[in-house]
């Protein structure tokens, strides 16, 4: 396997390394990417120092058998492309190609199967919250039809990147005009992530909205988001209530979390610091006042579970079908 990482030097990228040796991908070469500013840095895979080198077009027309990029929609909707016409499996992180609609946007669990026969080209990594949100509901959907959500999610500083994290500490320790969010993050929530849309929502709402369907492969699903930024370092939270086509009882709807891969039902009280560092979707306080709606509690590690961790399980997935 020729393996490369692109944007290796960021906060996801440095993870998807990690999960990487984690999950034992041992490709026969591999090489790490980043901007000219972060070239020349070092990153360290199985015990052996490699140098970062920069992102150029020359470079994506080498042919990979996969590359793992995490630098931005700009960046990969110019370099991708190029990369797939060498003949490389592109997984990206960004939000350029997910609602394209040639272009599989995959959560291995749930749609893995897309991947079978794709031999080449950009496959999609999903928005961390969504991703996070339907492997908590998928198997529910496939035995209960799901005909609405309604979403308020709690999500950390981290999945604003490395800036986020350092605005949110720089506040405690008592600077406090924010500069990466809208409003100061210390000691406060704030009920904006994403640009604000024409329609009043932002475009982190509408990716929950339109990227759930397409994985789900329904478009028939009601969706009403509130994505909230909140002061966090990892994971994200999410308060789920939903609305099912089919009458279920309490006990069903825990079977069909309890079967959903890589995810975990639980009775205790699952908190940011609980699932921090793991590769697990943690479900808690599954309720119901009647057959055909409930809530739930879902958290999970947004730069594992959210990005990093589902990267690599594409690329095992699609090594797996092809």
């Amino acid at each position: 396997m020729r393996l490369a990482v692109v944007g290796a030097t960021g906060e996801v990228g440095r993870m998807m390394v990690r999960v990487l040796q984690e999950q034992n991908v041992q490709p026969a070469e591999v090489e790490f990417f980043a901007s000219a500013k972060s070239a020349g840095a070092e990153v360290e895979f199985y015990g052996k120092k490699f140098r970062v080198k920069e992102l150029t077009k020359k470079a994506m027309e080498q042919g990979y058998d996969y590359l793992l990029f995490s630098a931005g929609a700009s960046v990969s909707r110019e370099f991708a492309p190029t990369a797939a016409g060498a003949g490389s499996v592109i997984i990206d992180n960004s939000s350029a190609f997910r609602m394209s609609p040639e272009i599989p946007l995959v959560v291995p669990e749930i749609n893995g199967d897309i991947l079978r026969g794709y031999r080449k080209g950009i496959v999609a990594n999903p928005n961390c919250s969504t991703i996070q949100m339907v492997l908590g509901l998928y198997r529910i959907h496939e035995r209960y039809g799901i005909r609405s959500i309604v979403v308020s999610t709690y999500q950390s500083v981290s999945g604003a990147g490395k800036n986020g994290m350092n605005e949110l500490e720089e506040q405690m320790k008592g600077h406090i005009a924010p500069k990466k969010f809208v409003k100061q993050i210390h000691l406060n929530v704030v009920p904006q992530i994403g640009s604000l849309l024409e329609n009043g929502f932002t475009d982190e709402e509408m990716k929950m909205v339109n990227e759930t369907r397409k994985i789900l492969r329904d478009p028939e699903i009601s969706i009403w988001p509130t994505t909230v930024r909140v002061p966090v370092l990892y994971c994200h939270s999410e308060a789920v209530f939903v609305e099912t086509r089919k009458a279920f009882d309490l006990s069903g709807l825990e079977a069909a979390v309890a079967g959903s891969e890589h995810v975990v039902l639980t009775q205790d009280m699952v908190t940011p610091l609980d699932a921090a560092g793991t590769d697990l979707t943690f479900v808690s306080r599954l309720r119901a006042f009647d057959d055909t709606r409930f809530l739930m509690w879902n958290v999970a590690d947004n730069i594992r579970v959210g990005a990093a961790t589902n990267a690599v399980r594409i690329l095992l997935k699609h090594g797996e079908l092809n």
